[in-house]
């Protein structure tokens, strides 16, 4: 069947997500994690963590937009997010994104772009837990390899600190947590 084809023809080009390399090493690593490892990481971290979202969730709907959230990052790269907020880097990851979800048959992308709009503009609670839990495993990366990315990419702590309040925007539970583990990474110097 013709549909058949083109799903695994857009589940062999999202193999590409695992050759996208992000700046954080996984924990205990040397090398650097590719953007599907951070994307299974996200998803099984938002399961884990639901009943600490502020607002009622639907966690199937979380979960799918963590797997799309980096999609766009096939043809963008991946850039530390203290640098990628930028205008240029998003519309390279939204044409990206919609050029991969382009290719799923009988505009089943559609959805799938939808939500990755949603996670974008943050503005809904399923959005606004993804996004709060996207900022989780990256920051254990670096709180468990004393500040390795921070340090390599000379962010400082309060851009740390700025960019990952957004935790709270969907639990404010996470952030008291992990903000506590960011005064302890200053209190050591490994975020200065």
């Amino acid at each position: 069947m013709k549909e058949i084809a083109q799903i695994l023809a857009f589940v062999v080009e999202i193999e590409k997500l695992k050759g996208v390399h992000r700046k954080t090493r996984p924990v205990g690593l040397e090398r650097v994690e590719n953007s599907a490892e951070h994307s299974w990481h996200v998803c099984l971290t938002a399961l884990m963590l639901k009943e600490y979202a502020d607002e009622p969730i639907d966690i199937d709907r979380v979960i799918r937009m963590l797997l799309i959230h980096d999609l766009g990052e096939i043809d963008a790269g991946d850039t530390i997010i203290y640098q990628s907020e930028t205008a240029e880097n998003k519309a390279a990851e939204a044409a990206g994104v919609a050029r991969v979800l382009r290719m799923l048959p009988d505009g089943q992308g559609d959805a799938y772009l939808a939500l990755w709009h949603e996670f974008e503009a943050g503005e809904t609670a399923d959005s606004r837990y993804a996004r709060a839990i996207d900022r989780v495993p990256p920051l254990l990366h670096n709180l468990h390899s004393e500040g390795y990315s921070w340090r390599e990419n000379g962010v400082p702590k309060d851009k740390v600190f700025a960019l990952n309040a957004r935790i709270g925007q969907g639990s404010r539970a996470l952030w008291d947590e992990i903000r506590m583990r960011l005064d302890g990474a200053v209190d050591k110097g490994w975020l200065e």
